[in-house]
């Protein structure tokens, strides 16, 4: 909000001097809140929807209404470690705190994850790089 556009240190414990893939997916979520909340709330004739509130009335509920569904899924907030459910539903699911989901998250994606390999060229262009950085250190000793 006051403009930062720039997160550093992302999965970083100790000063930088350890990562963590925990940590890494809990700072993705937290960087996915604050996108959310850069984003903004949109303030138009479909979001305000008065002729929801008029149709609603004082007495009303918004949870019935389509309108209410629709933006809901847009404009909430959804992650996947911070558990919103009630005490009872959280204990049943084996009271799993926010660092036992990352984790989870974490072996999730390392099991399952294949990167898309980098074109030819620009792993000969990387590989030229390290091997003139190497030769580079070689010769100072």
């Amino acid at each position: 909000m006051a403009g930062s556009n720039l997160i550093y240190g992302m999965g970083m414990l100790e000063l930088g001097m350890t990562m963590s893939y925990e940590q890494l997916i809990i700072d993705a979520e937290i960087v996915k809140m604050i996108r959310r909340i850069i984003y903004g709330i949109a303030v138009n004739e479909e979001t305000l929807a008065a002729d929801v509130i008029r149709a609603v009335g004082p007495a009303g509920t918004y949870l019935s209404q389509r309108h209410t569904l629709k933006h809901m899924k847009k404009e909430s907030s959804r992650t996947k470690l911070i558990d919103r459910g009630s005490f009872e539903a959280w204990e049943k699911a084996g009271r799993k705190d926010m660092a036992q989901r990352a984790n989870e998250e974490a072996r999730k994606i390392l099991e399952t994850h294949k990167p898309i390999p980098l074109p030819d060229d620009a792993a000969r262009e990387i590989r030229s790089i390290i091997e003139e950085a190497e030769a580079e250190l070689k010769e100072r000793k």
